[in-house]
């Protein structure tokens, strides 16, 4: 009989292969709806997953589409990190950038303003 293929916590793969900077986001976002596993919505940051699983979930303004190659058993640096899984995404068509510059220096009120509207982009991150 052959052994069941191995797994781990859906919000711990998260965090090991370095989606999230914490353990707590990773989980958020789980339990927050946004993450499907082969497809199917989840909100349990429990589920098991292992080799073979495509793992759906937005990440900053983009949506990462990832297979699972291995579950991992740390949080080590990044080369590690990314043999766990072979990333799906598309790649995208025009990569966001700084806006063009044009006239002076921004003032005080323009750079408030910028930081507020990339901070209210931020939410989920890794």
């Amino acid at each position: 009989m052959a052994d069941p293929r191995p797994t781990i916590r859906l919000d711990k793969w998260l965090w090991y292969a370095r989606f999230f900077k914490t353990r707590g986001l990773a989980a958020r976002a789980v339990s927050g709806g946004v993450v499907r596993v082969n497809t199917v919505r989840v909100a349990k940051t429990s589920t098991a997953v292992g080799e073979g699983d495509t793992l759906t979930f937005p990440q900053g303004r983009r949506i990462r589409v990832v297979r699972v190659l291995a579950p991992g058993t740390r949080r080590g640096p990044a080369p590690e990190a990314q043999t766990l899984y072979d990333d799906l995404t598309p790649p995208e068509e025009r990569a966001p950038g700084p806006a063009p510059r044009t006239g002076e220096r921004p003032t005080k009120r323009d750079r408030r303003r910028l930081e507020a509207w990339q901070k209210s982009g931020e939410e989920g991150h890794d």
